[in-house]
């Protein structure tokens, strides 16, 4: 019997998901574990390419036939055999390669090139010891497959008995973070005699020696300079004199450590009290039940989440809270922290590659048991979870748009399951699919019908654009809104604006021959960007300059049209000239740290006005905003997409429920050219049971979800023949394996056809039942990675947020 590992291996051109099997060397036989990266050859040629560990097993076969692992990557795993397990299910279920779904569990910084740094455990083993192993010269930057199989085993067993530590140090990117630490080597005796050799004007130098002499403890650098106000000069001048030891330290990079107000759990109203015990008793009974927690905006959800949170960390368990989006995420994790401080941690895009690195490993080590972030911080190397909270759970952005192309709700379902958790899905307007599984006592509903502090809902008001623009108003700016922004600014109250589209405005036209600039790369409109004086393309980042005449016909009647943040930033200037604006969308906030800038200048009313995009929609309690108003109600609504009226229906409820959260009431007013629409009409009162109905009785009759399944399979290719090509044979080879009750639209090409020089076709299938259908997909996707070498891009999206 020998010792084989199972090694999913990275090979771009040709990935499997099924593992091959190497011959684990001898002197590595008891050091490889599941979960460890391996360098292995591969292919006729040998080349050494890296690999997964995901199973060891003891088998009886001729040694001659498996090839031998090289070496090891890592000298402790960076998966857990959980997150192994999740992978092999991520990829059957979302039609991707396991390899892709192993890369995406791990920080970006580990999958770059990096080196390694050998750090000896307080004092554990000598240096002399250790350098007997590996010479002192490699321990800043080694490379494990470097090393031979005997220098491996010996270094795997000191870290296995924590004697030493593997600090990664990433090459060109995130570097480990060092700080000098000052360390005291005087004592209380010596202090008189060094004292009285010391000139009497020597103030800084007499002031570290009394620090010194009388603090034994460790302090950094820039603590001590601050404490005794001197500067580093000083504290060189007491390590040449011996009285102190300066070293580099490593220290973790806290993107939120600012944050410092601590918080004390509110007293919960009937409402919230049954939902926390509801959650409570299946955290005591290991029962995974997922809940759906709909509570209208302001009822109070969030002190719901946190009180559950502290009830899994009393039982000793640890939990994960998702966010939808960064906007979001420095409100919600001042909060997270503000209550249970240290035990936090962050992961979301807005982080460096370092602090994400960092927050990883605080998790990876149990440093932390609570996990705030965005869709990605679902697959946090956390273990023991007690709950899983997914806020905001309607959001679109849970869905990965590129492969493997998951849901955060499905993956945190299957964390449920194996961690036997409940999982809370809140919402003030759940997606249909939830609430449907509500409705079939799949997910247990919990409501939160009533505001916490008994206010009603804003008053809202919806104004027919038609009928403004007839009567002489502006295009962006109805009178009774102007009045209301007029009306709040006199009285010091906040208002919150929202437009559904970035930029200065949407396109410019030729008004003589109607040419509209397009982007060369993409079938789409250039949008105007006056800050940056350019026409930029929102798909494909083409950016060029604004036209002075028309390219077509070389008159100069071209004009803007439509309208973006910008343009009405510059508007609402124009008309209250002593108004304070904010403005955030993607542009404003692309530097790190923006969002959290323009949240806290708002919070703390140093801004009468935030105007932005859908981000400013959802999340945000601002006691002094008494005023909302939505510029432009019917963006998505104008989109071919089977989810827009959902989409329209969440939005103006999420943004409505940003108006008087506090003591003071709110007023909404939502612009519109389609004031009778049910999505506009119902959000009016936020009347989600009468929606809820509605648009379930019309997705029955288009046969859309959550009645039927959908898969969503696209070619793109340089060529528009080529991609069309390969959908029609993908067709052929799927239509003779469905049943007749499958129904397949397309091929077609794709509402916007082409994105980046690339023409994209698409198949869609709605099913309910198609047992042959996952063989047959699974196959394509095999197969496609020859057509890779073609240029054709196949990707496949089983249950895809839109088909736009």
């Amino acid at each position: 019997m020998i010792q084989v590992a199972k090694v999913i291996v990275d090979v771009p051109t040709m990935q499997t998901n099924s593992p091959y099997s190497y011959l684990i060397p001898k002197q590595l036989e008891n050091e490889i574990q599941i979960g460890m990266r391996v360098v292995v050859p591969f292919g006729n040629g040998n080349r050494k390419v890296q690999g997964f560990v995901v199973k060891i097993e003891m088998e009886t076969i001729n040694t001659e036939k498996l090839k031998k692992i090289e070496s090891l990557m890592d000298l402790e795993p960076v998966l857990n055999t959980e997150l192994i397990q999740l992978s092999s299910w991520l990829a059957d279920t979302t039609f991707s390669f396991r390899v892709t779904c192993l890369l995406t569990m791990l920080p970006n910084v580990m999958r770059a090139k990096y080196s390694k740094q050998l750090k000896i455990v307080n004092d554990q083993i000598s240096k002399q010891q250790l350098a007997a192993i590996l010479p002192s010269t490699s321990w800043d930057n080694f490379e494990t497959d470097e090393l031979s199989t005997l220098q491996q085993s010996e270094l795997s067993n000191l870290r296995k008995q924590g004697k030493i530590e593997i600090v990664y140090r990433v090459k060109n990117q995130a570097q480990t973070k060092k700080i000098f630490q000052i360390e005291s080597r005087l004592s209380v005796d010596q202090e008189t005699k060094i004292l009285a050799s010391l000139r009497k004007n020597a103030i800084k130098l007499r002031q570290l020696v009394h620090y010194l002499a009388n603090h034994a403890t460790k302090i950094t650098q820039t603590s001590l300079e601050n404490k005794l106000n001197i500067t580093s000069a000083t504290i060189k001048i007491g390590e040449a004199k011996g009285w102190l030891i300066r070293q580099k330290v490593e220290q973790y990079r806290d993107p939120y450590k600012d944050v410092k107000k601590q918080t004390l759990p509110l007293t919960l109203n009937q409402d919230q009290q049954h939902a926390l015990d509801e959650i409570s008793q299946n955290i005591d009974k290991s029962q995974p039940q997922t809940f759906l927690l709909e509570g209208v905006t302001g009822s109070g959800k969030t002190e719901v989440y946190l009180q559950t949170i502290a009830y899994a960390l009393t039982k000793g368990k640890t939990a994960i809270m998702l966010v939808p989006e960064i906007a979001l995420t420095p409100l919600m994790v001042s909060r997270v922290k503000g209550r249970f401080s240290k035990k936090v941690a962050v992961l979301h895009s807005g982080l460096s590659d370092g602090e994400k690195f960092d927050e990883w490993r605080r998790i990876k080590r149990h440093e932390a048991q609570v996990v705030v972030g965005a869709r990605s911080a679902i697959f946090a190397p956390i273990e023991n979870v007690g709950v899983i909270i997914i806020d905001e759970e309607h959001e679109t952005s849970y869905k990965q748009d590129d492969s493997p192309r998951y849901h955060a709700r499905n993956v945190a379902q299957w964390r449920s399951e194996f961690y036997k958790c409940p999982l809370v899905l809140g919402s003030a307007t759940p997606s249909l699919e939830s609430r449907a599984r509500s409705e079939r006592n799949v997910y247990q509903l919990l409501r939160l019908p009533k505001r916490i502090n008994g206010h009603p809902l804003p008053k809202v008001k919806i104004v027919d654009m038609r009928e403004e623009l007839q009567a002489g108003a502006d295009q962006n700016f109805s009178q009774p809104l102007l009045e209301a922004i007029d009306s709040r600014l006199k009285i010091s109250q906040q208002s919150i604006l929202m437009l559904n589209r970035r930029g200065y405005s949407s396109f410019i036209m030729c008004r003589d021959c109607g040419f509209v600039l397009k982007c060369p790369n993409c079938d789409i409109s250039l949008t105007l960007h006056m800050d940056s004086h350019s026409m930029k393309c929102h798909y494909c980042g083409h950016e060029e300059p604004i036209p002075k005449q028309c390219p077509n016909c070389h008159s100069r009647k071209i004009r803007y049209y439509g309208t973006g943040t910008e343009k009405v930033e510059q508007e609402l200037q124009l008309k209250f000239p002593k108004a304070r604006i904010l403005r955030m969308d993607v542009d404003t906030t692309r530097r790190k740290g923006a969002h959290e800038k323009i949240l806290r200048q708002f919070g703390e009313q140093r801004a009468d006005i935030l105007l932005g995009t859908q981000m400013i929609a959802k999340g945000l309690d601002f006691p002094n905003v008494t005023l909302v108003g939505v510029l432009n109600a019917d963006t998505a609504l104008e989109l071919p997409d089977f989810r827009s009226s959902e989409r329209t229906f969440q939005l103006l409820t999420q943004v409505s429920g940003r108006a008087g959260r506090a003591d003071k009431l709110g007023e909404v007013f939502i612009q519109t050219f389609n004031p009778d629409h049910y999505a506009v009409q119902l959000a009016k009162t936020q009347n989600y049971e009468n929606f809820f109905r509605k648009e379930m009785y019309i997705r029955h009759q288009g046969k859309y979800p959550p009645y039927y399944y959908t898969l969503q399979i696209t070619a793109a290719h340089k060529e528009e023949k080529m991609a069309a090509k390969k959908m029609y044979a993908v067709l052929n080879e799927l239509q003779p394996k469905l049943s007749s009750q499958a129904i397949i639209l397309g091929p077609t090409p794709k509402p916007i056809a082409r994105v980046k020089n690339k023409y994209y076709y698409q198949i869609v299938i709605k099913y309910k039942n198609e047992p042959n259908l996952h063989a047959a997909v699974t196959k394509i996707l095999q197969e496609s990675q020859s057509d890779y070498r073609q240029g054709i891009q196949l990707s496949i999206d089983a249950e895809p947020q839109s088909f736009m």
